[in-house]
């Protein structure tokens, strides 16, 4: 069987493999996407980034849980909240991304071949699916297969009362308590949700913080927002085994001969590649023991012709991050080297509740360096727009340089937040100093204003020292 021949291949279609494959496209380039699956989007459309958030949302609706501070603590929009009513709006979304998708690869005139892909060479990659078994061959080959939910012999997963977090909305019912072990982003977030519709959570995190990259601040602060959700942190703990108990018990052991019993257990601790079966080594590349495959800079892997994006490359595995590398990839796979980012300006979301999004430094790292600082902060409650949504609990922190002034990081909890920090972003990818808040004006009533009180507060602060 003679190899088709292409100028690209791209192996994998969520957020890496499509932005690695339109870009491509538009440098008028003959592009395959091969996917495993039998729709595209991956990971992030099919059982991660949208499934969740989606879900996220439809708990925040039904549950009424942001105008319970101006309703009653009682307040619900629908009293008896199933699993069927989350899947269902989860599953409407998920539809349509697809079909989103599967048109831009169409409209970029991008082929899409569905099946598993294996390397033969470094230029050749077999495909072989329910419907099809083809050879393709191309001079340049970007990977981005992402990742699948890591495992564990101590965690015997079954889909019923085991799951990890690609089989939640499997779940036949709401659990009334729920164990939920890894404390990473995906753990936590998972947590909030089902805290919020009155599920008994514990929290088993084998470190003594929750998400160590964010600032010890605002994940205090996240913190009691769990505790208050009736959420159990068990923190600096490690999972021995887990069992089954009749009826539907679950019971993990922990090695400080702790029993946490629960409905459910959400096995949530890390991600692997997936790289099974690629067959790496026909291509000259390896994985480490996480599946992750090392790249440079710009995404190269140790065979020049061959790249690597997305989730499949480590840290930070995020959607947006993942997009932005295949860009680049392609850009580059192509010599365009004009294709340019800056990791140090990419913001972070985490869809906790409330949710979590920051940029540039925390106050940890910057003590480390022994740079100088400011910090300033305002609180949704001082906002109107605050006190119009409900959200009296949310906070903005700005971290500024106390020479300069200008802007290091930029801090925020609370309902909004991935959307306030890119005024954050825009200032600091610009240079701005902490003076473009006080200068400038925002509407009225908005949570953006609370840049402008952060910004007050800030310079309250410097200004005391320096006439003190």
């Amino acid at each position: 069987m003679s190899a088709i021949k292409y100028d690209l291949i791209v192996i994998g279609s969520g957020p890496a493999g499509q932005r690695a494959a339109v870009a491509a496209s538009k440098m008028n380039k003959r592009v395959v996407v091969v996917e495993a699956r039998t729709v595209v989007g991956g990971v992030c459309i099919n059982t991660g980034t949208i499934p969740s958030k989606t879900m996220r949302e439809a708990v925040l609706h039904l549950s009424g849980y942001n105008y319970r501070s101006v309703y009653g603590i009682n307040y619900r929009v629908k009293e008896k909240i199933t699993m069927a009513d989350l899947a269902f709006r989860t599953q409407a979304v998920i539809k349509t991304e697809v079909d989103v998708t599967e048109a831009q690869l169409s409209r970029n005139g991008i082929d899409v071949v569905h099946g598993v892909a294996r390397f033969l060479s470094p230029t050749q990659v077999h495909v072989e699916g329910p419907q099809t078994e083809t050879t393709l061959e191309a001079d340049r080959i970007i990977i981005a297969v992402g990742t699948k939910p890591a495992t564990s012999p101590k965690v015997p997963v079954n889909g019923r009362t085991i799951i990890n977090s690609d089989q939640i909305l499997g779940l036949p019912t709401l659990p009334h308590s729920l164990i939920v072990v890894g404390g990473g982003v995906v753990g936590v977030e998972y947590t909030c949700m089902f805290a919020v519709l009155g599920v008994r959570v514990t929290l088993i995190e084998k470190r003594d913080r929750l998400l160590e990259f964010a600032d010890r601040e605002i994940i205090e602060a996240l913190s009691y927002h769990l505790r208050d959700a009736r959420v159990t942190m068990r923190l600096g703990e490690e999972v021995e085994s887990v069992e089954e108990l009749p009826p539907d018990t679950v019971v993990a052991n922990l090695e400080s001969k702790k029993r946490v019993s629960g409905d459910a257990l959400l096995y949530a601790v890390g991600r692997q590649g997936n790289v099974d079966d690629l067959d790496l080594a026909a291509a000259g590349l390896e994985a480490d023991n996480r599946g992750r495959i090392a790249v440079d800079e710009h995404y190269c892997t140790k065979v020049d012709h061959i790249y690597a994006v997305g989730d499949v490359v480590g840290f930070p595995a995020l959607a947006s991050v993942s997009m932005e590398q295949g860009r680049i990839a392609a850009a580059r796979a192509f010599n365009d080297s004009a294709a340019t980012s800056n990791p140090g300006f990419y913001p972070y979301g985490i869809y906790t509740i409330p949710e979590i999004s920051f940029i540039g430094k925390t106050e940890e790292q910057l003590t480390d360096e022994d740079v100088p600082y400011e910090v300033g902060m305002a609180y949704y409650r001082e906002v109107a727009r605050g006190q119009i949504r409900g959200d009296t609990t949310g906070r903005l922190k700005l971290i500024f340089h106390r020479d300069t002034r200008k802007v290091l990081g930029v801090h925020i909890i609370g309902e909004g937040a991935t959307e306030l920090v890119h005024i954050g972003q825009a200032v600091m990818t610009l240079n701005g100093t902490i003076d473009y808040f006080i200068d400038t004006v925002f509407n009225y009533p908005t949570l953006a204003e609370c840049y402008k009180v952060a910004a007050f507060n800030g310079i309250g602060r410097l200004n005391r020292y320096q006439t003190g």
